[in-house]
């Protein structure tokens, strides 16, 4: 069962004021929210796997083409090939395969977990307004000093989302790459697990409006 719900975000400036606030309309699970959440997840670390390991069967090892010795009269066990899984250098019984292990969830479900994870994250998230106006040049220094500012402590992992890496917040992204514990996204790429995992979230006042309007139908 869904319900819709209203986030109310403050705005803060590159200077730590916070005069304004913004919201953004969502819809959530309301019952079944860590299931939701929890197949989402699954889906994502399934994704990454890889799936290459592979092993040879009799039939693909190199070799075997000639009965090692008759069938009869030798006193030893009958043998057809040298590339038996029984004999060492042989194929292997029930070994890893090339596989895929990507799970199938609909997209307004994914929607619908995203959702309930930014409204329960929600008091952990700031909106940030005119952040790139302060990085004429990458400085990284000018950053830290933002997340003082802001009342973010740098040992805790902070999560910055962006709604696009362009020439105009490039800057911004040069300067806030190479702090630790910090992990940087746009509005494209933004998955269940990373926002999971953050302590602090950013959000750019643009980076929001995005997000409201792609999601507005499914949110």
């Amino acid at each position: 069962m869904t319900i819709t719900k209203t986030i109310e975000y403050p705005i803060y400036t590159s200077i730590g004021n916070s005069n304004k606030l913004t919201s953004l309309t969502v819809n959530i699970e309301n019952k079944n929210t860590s299931h939701i959440v929890h197949r989402t997840v699954v889906k994502q670390m399934a994704d990454k796997r890889e799936g290459t390991a592979s092993t040879k069967t009799r039939s693909e090892v190199r070799g075997g083409g000639r009965k090692p010795w008759k069938q009869k009269g030798s006193g030893r066990a009958r043998a057809g090939s040298n590339r038996s899984p029984l004999w060492r250098g042989g194929g292997v019984t029930f070994g890893p395969r090339l596989r895929s292990y990507n799970k199938k969830l609909n997209r307004k479900e994914w929607r619908l977990a995203l959702a309930t994870v930014l409204y329960h994250k929600m008091k952990h998230t700031i909106v940030v307004e005119n952040l790139t106006h302060l990085f004429q040049n990458p400085k990284t220094s000018i950053f830290i000093k933002t997340l003082v500012i802001l009342d973010i402590p740098q040992d805790k992992k902070i999560l910055l989302i962006l709604d696009n890496i362009n020439p105009h917040n490039k800057n911004l992204y040069l300067s806030a790459r190479n702090i630790f514990n910090l992990n940087i996204m746009t509005t494209s790429n933004i998955n269940i697990l990373d926002l999971l995992s953050a302590d602090h979230i950013i959000i750019s006042k643009e980076a929001l409006n995005i997000i409201q309007e792609i999601y507005n139908d499914n949110i």
